[in-house]
């Protein structure tokens, strides 16, 4: 029952991750191919070096090349969407975002429990999961990531996976503990979006 839920969670965020790597592709007028790559490393960047830090290899969608297919029929359906509405609205890529980092920062954080490290490593590969994939899709189309502007964004995902260690160490059921964590992070990131919350900007820059 655990596994199937973690599964399929896994699959509703690829699908989620790699829609909005194609919003950005076709907002910046890519090719298939980039539009696909796009997709792809939003899809599974952040799990894929989760697994390579762990030394979970192969990584998981080597094993199951589902995930692949997944991107790629998402990407097509995506594509003929976007050719028959024209243009999207400017909410869905954050709203995207937002419930791609629910699902991936607790299932990265469940996977490094599951494979026996401690609390804090949890919480950091949580956190990889959920953010590196926006992270590489922001860098290839040339924008500067989310997790580095101000956006309450990589703050959520640390929220999420800390709550599901603890929730943990506490005995709750698995699903139970990884509902109440994805809620946290989604519930954070959500508010933000809505209410325009954000951390405070730092800068060096001196008035002469």
């Amino acid at each position: 029952m655990l596994e199937k839920f973690i599964y399929i969670s896994d699959m509703i965020g690829v699908i989620a991750c790699a829609i909005s790597g194609v919003l950005v592709a076709t907002r910046l007028r890519m090719d298939p191919f980039g539009i696909t790559v796009l997709a792809g490393v939003t899809g599974i960047g952040g799990g894929t070096i989760r697994d390579m830090m762990m030394g979970a290899t192969p990584v998981f969608w080597i094993i199951d090349n589902t995930y692949i297919y997944v991107i790629l029929l998402t990407a097509i359906i995506s594509v003929y969407w976007l050719h028959r509405i024209h243009r999207f609205p400017v909410y869905l890529l954050p709203i995207l975002d937002a419930f791609g980092l629910a699902i991936f920062t607790i299932i990265g954080a469940q996977k490094a429990l599951a494979f026996g490290f401690s609390g804090p490593v949890a919480i950091v590969m949580g956190c990889v999961t959920g953010v590196v994939g926006g992270m590489i899709r922001d860098m290839l189309s040339g924008q500067i990531p989310f997790v580095l502007q101000k956006e309450i964004y990589a703050t959520a995902s640390i929220l999420g996976a800390t709550l599901y260690v603890i929730c943990d160490y506490l005995a709750f059921g698995p699903i139970v503990a990884m509902m109440i964590a994805m809620l946290g992070t989604l519930s954070l990131r959500l508010s933000a979006i809505y209410w325009h919350l954000s951390l405070p900007v730092f800068s060096s820059d001196r008035e002469a």
